[in-house]
């Protein structure tokens, strides 16, 4: 069989995750070892060039039949079944991985996220299920050990992505992603990368999203050596997903360095006596890339409350990722369905890092669970191909889930569940300045959150994004807006008079970081929107003055 003469040339050490460390004993190494040289002899066959798809599927057939018999003449099968034998795994675990290489034979993309992820399930997740199996651990800890087995598979579909297509015709990335951009050869054209790019990212952040899920997994692991390794492994999958988004693997494969390694390794040492819960740890991560008004806000806050606010930006800052990155929008709808169905587990079990940070701010401050849902309606309005609002009452309505929600959720932790109206009213506010701001970033995305109703006066009524922005009547728009915002910022003002600024400090620092922008905008005039406007130094030392200053 040629396989067996290209196994001999690819070993455990040129893997890009440890195969069978020195973290686990002799006997699971061992057991490991037998499993990985049955898997990548059927995978070579499955990709070997010089057979043709039936050829395969019948190679394939008999080394399945070998298994299951443990005949001698095949010494990969009958070493996997005698660990199976000993063991009570193996068999079972290497016959799904034999229906992925089937399926490697005779297919060669996939159209969605959802269908990658449902080849993974027998790609790679078996892989987890026998190691788990091996070291007698429960089933708690199957959730996440699927979600680190698809993240590492779908990285390296993501190293061998030009290869895959070169060589084997494959292309193990979601096809309505890449028909977005024009299609294969546009994708894997070098001079293309601006293009390419985005949807690298996207990726990138589905197969995060997915490293994030498995880091509980050391926590819920009995055994100390396993536990290391899964340390490891996931300290490995982090920084490959960071080198493949500063790199691009259609010009060259991008791989982690032996300092990785090294760094992985002795992670999992250090790990493995006493796992740390990472939940906190995925959300507080993500509030370091907010705004200074934000990061500001959270920093007013102490214990619990900083905690919870910290959940309530993570769940934002993920939904929103979705909501603006290239996947098309049926993509969009489901990651944005998996986050409703989070949500609604909550109360009982969530199975993201994010969920049970809220589920456990939801039971310190009651939060509203409805707010959430409200979140993601706005969410889905920015899912689609085009965004264009009707009138000031579309508008209204959008930002009240938008930024209203977020208000919501934001006053309930401050402690201050008397003021629902006046976090209503302030996300208006910083909706109407976000949108201002970012005219021409959104047009981009062919959103406009003008209401077409003042730019039907205009005879722009529904004219592509690019054509709307551009017009010099758009500043007339512009200035009306700008004028509503400012009035919008005197009613918030208003209603303040009546309530707790202490407690809600969180959200005037935001309310005040805002009011700065519109002030810049306004200075700078609506007919030349040119670079992205910033805080200046006195706005920021006055917003850390304010931040500092007791109510």
């Amino acid at each position: 069989m040629h396989a067996r003469d290209r196994l001999r040339a690819k070993r455990p050490k040129h893997e890009n995750f440890p195969v069978a460390s020195l973290m686990l004993s002799r006997v699971h190494r061992d057991a490991v070892l037998a499993f990985y040289r049955f898997a990548r002899l059927a995978d070579d066959v499955a990709d070997a060039p010089d057979l043709t798809a039936s050829d395969k599927l019948a190679e394939l057939e008999a080394l399945e039949q070998a298994l299951i018999c443990g005949d001698p003449q095949t010494p990969e099968a009958a070493q996997l079944h005698a660990v199976n034998a000993r063991h009570g795994a193996g068999v079972s675990e290497a016959r799904d991985l034999l229906r992925a290489f089937r399926q490697d034979a005779v297919k060669t993309c996939y159209q969605s996220w959802a269908d990658l992820v449902a080849y993974c399930a027998f790609s790679a997740n078996p892989v987890g299920h026998f190691l788990l199996r091996l070291h007698g651990e429960h089933a708690d800890a199957q959730a996440p050990a699927n979600a680190l087995c698809t993240a590492l598979q779908i990285l390296n579909h993501m190293q061998d992505c030009r290869l895959d297509w070169e060589r084997l015709k494959r292309l193990y990335l979601p096809l309505i992603w890449i028909a977005s951009i024009g299609g294969e050869s546009t994708f894997f054209e070098p001079s293309r990368a601006s293009l390419r790019r985005p949807v690298l990212d996207t990726m990138l952040n589905r197969v995060d999203a997915l490293i994030d899920r498995a880091r509980v997994l050391p926590e819920r692991l009995q055994n100390r050596g396993l536990r290391a390794q899964s340390i490891a492994t996931i300290e490995l999958a982090g920084r490959l997903s960071q080198r493949l988004r500063s790199r691009d693997p259609v010009i060259t494969r991008v791989e982690i360095s032996k300092s990785d390694a090294a760094i992985a390794f002795l992670c999992g040492l250090g790990g493995a006596r006493c796992p740390v819960n990472h939940d906190h740890h995925v959300t507080s991560a993500m509030v370091q890339h907010a705004d200074l008004s934000y990061r500001l806000s959270i920093q007013t806050l102490s214990g619990e409350r900083r905690r919870a606010i910290h959940a309530v930006y993570a769940f934002y800052r993920a939904v929103d990722d979705i909501a603006d990155g290239v996947a098309p929008p049926s993509e969009k709808r489901f990651f944005l369905g998996e986050w409703r169905r989070e949500i609604d587990r909550l109360h009982r079990a969530p199975e993201t890092p994010v969920g049970r940070e809220l589920a456990r701010a939801l039971s310190v401050f009651a939060l509203p669970l409805d707010e959430c849902h409200a979140l993601l309606d706005g969410m889905e309005t920015d899912s689609v191909e085009r965004v264009r609002f009707v009138d000031d009452r579309a508008l209204d309505l959008y930002s009240r889930r938008i930024s209203g929600s977020a208000c919501a959720l934001l006053i309930c932790i401050c402690g201050a569940p008397n003021a629902n109206d006046f976090a209503f009213d302030l996300g208006r506010t910083l909706q109407l300045v976000n949108l201002l701001l970012n005219t021409d970033e959104d047009a981009a995305r062919e959103r406009v959150y003008v209401p077409l109703s003042r730019l039907a006066l205009l005879d722009l009524y529904d004219a592509p994004a690019a054509t709307l922005v551009a017009d010099p009547r758009f500043v007339r728009v512009c200035q009306d807006l700008s004028e509503d915002a400012r009035a919008s910022f005197a009613a918030v003002d208003e209603a303040l008079k009546r309530l707790d600024r202490c407690a809600l400090k969180p959200a005037i620092l935001m309310m005040e970081s805002h009011r700065r922008i519109l002030n810049q905008l306004v200075a700078r005039g609506w007919g030349a929107r040119r670079g992205k406007l910033r805080l200046t130094a006195t706005d920021r030392f006055q917003l850390i003055t304010l931040a500092l200053r007791p109510e």
